[in-house]
């Protein structure tokens, strides 16, 4: 059978393989993706059959898009597409043994092209000023876009996710408010459930008043303008921003070599939709919310992804640490010590009382047991119990 198989064409295969990825309720651009990139490899590397895919052919392929210059994450997407596809013809006995198994996937945090820019504060008043006294861009009026920009920050909602909402999606009278997902269109394929402020909820009831349940809360344009249209009201707002030091030279040349409500900074790190997304994680993490709550918010799989994307803005975490450490360096002068010994019940005078001597016994106890599974000292017999003792006393 395996045989057999392994000799069928990859288009045939790939037909079987887009069906089980529609089981599986994977989203369409992830199908849409995986079905064009497979046939690219395959043509660029020569295979016909199953049989035919070798590491060293997918390999050359992915050097190939490195020596256009791709991206290592888009190298990594084409290569996530083949690899899947191989483990899938294993699993389902269509190849006696994954011929991928080898190939090496790059690692996009080494070689990232593109880095989101967080908005300040400050900018995002600036920039909601602006959209909302702004004119329709792409079927939008400023008040929707200025709507749909505050809901992206707060909730950290991606721009598909945001593109499905409907108003039966919204519950304003909760406390607090909460707008929920379906797993059907959010990225981890589970129901989102994320709370916005009152004020926000009170403009977006407004906004839905009168639509339908099923109607969708924003008119989003295509996903290719939704960049296209933050950079213009980002534009707008940074344009109003110099107007207003235009009859003072000095400060408009600083505004001019200024990154502030700039599409693009100093580091190279842009501004798209995603960055609404990212602000929320980045505004999170500076207000001191633990990392699991950032992590729960952000809906990520991992709080390592949460602390690789943001734990260099948790506030002065490392330098708080690092002046704690005085403490245990110093040299404690006497008093101190003997009040330390007092708080850990383990001088004389802690001894003297019921709880110090409690403490005394309890901590001999866990010291004898801890030599005794080491093979260093003998468990007491059971009827010498010295905590007993010294509490009797």
């Amino acid at each position: 059978m395996i045989g057999r198989e392994s000799q069928r064409s990859i288009e045939s295969h790939l037909a079987d393989h887009e069906s089980k990825l529609q089981a599986a309720s994977r989203t369409e651009k992830h199908i849409a993706s995986t079905t064009k990139f497979i046939p690219w490899i395959a043509d660029h590397a020569g295979f016909t059959t199953a049989a035919d895919i070798t590491a060293d052919g997918v390999n050359r392929y992915a050097g190939k898009l490195r020596d256009e210059g791709r991206a290592a994450r888009t190298v990594q997407a084409h290569l996530n597409a083949i690899k899947a596809f191989t483990k899938w013809l294993t699993e389902h006995h269509k190849l006696p043994r994954d011929p991928l198994a080898s190939v090496k996937k790059p690692n996009p945090k080494a070689d990232r092209r593109r880095e989101c820019r967080m908005l300040l504060p400050e900018e995002w008043h600036r920039l909601e000023t602006a959209t909302e006294a702004g004119p329709e861009q792409y079927k939008m009026t400023g008040g929707e876009r200025r709507l749909l920009y505050q809901t992206a920050i707060q909730t950290g909602l991606r721009s598909n996710e945001l593109r499905s909402l409907t108003r039966g999606r919204l519950y304003f009278d909760a406390v607090p408010p909460y707008i929920t997902c379906m797993a059907g269109s959010t990225k981890n394929r589970k129901d989102a459930r994320q709370y916005i402020q009152p004020e926000l909820a009170a403009d977006l009831k407004a906004h839905i008043a009168t639509k339908t349940p099923k109607a969708p809360v924003f008119n989003l344009p295509h996903e290719t303008n939704l960049a296209r249209m933050l950079r213009y009201d980002l534009a707008e707002a940074r344009k109003e921003w110099m107007r207003e030091a235009i009859d003072d030279p000095q400060e408009y040349a600083q505004r001019q070599q200024s990154d502030f409500l700039a599409d693009t900074n100093h580091e190279s790190e842009i501004t798209d939709f995603h960055s609404l997304r990212y602000t929320c994680g980045a505004w999170l993490t500076m207000t001191g919310a633990h990392p699991k709550v950032v992590q729960q918010v952000m809906r990520h799989q991992s709080i390592t992804l949460t602390m690789d994307t943001y734990g260099h803005l948790f506030p002065g975490q490392e330098a708080d640490a690092v002046g704690r450490l005085r403490q245990m360096l110093a040299e404690p002068s006497e008093p101190q010590h003997d009040e330390a010994l007092r708080a850990t019940g383990t001088d004389n005078a802690a001894a003297d009382t019921p709880k110090g001597a409690q403490r005394q016994a309890q901590r001999a106890g866990r010291e004898t047991r801890r030599l005794a599974a080491k093979g260093k000292a003998k468990l007491p017999h059971k009827r010498k119990r010295p905590s007993l003792c010294v509490l009797r006393t």
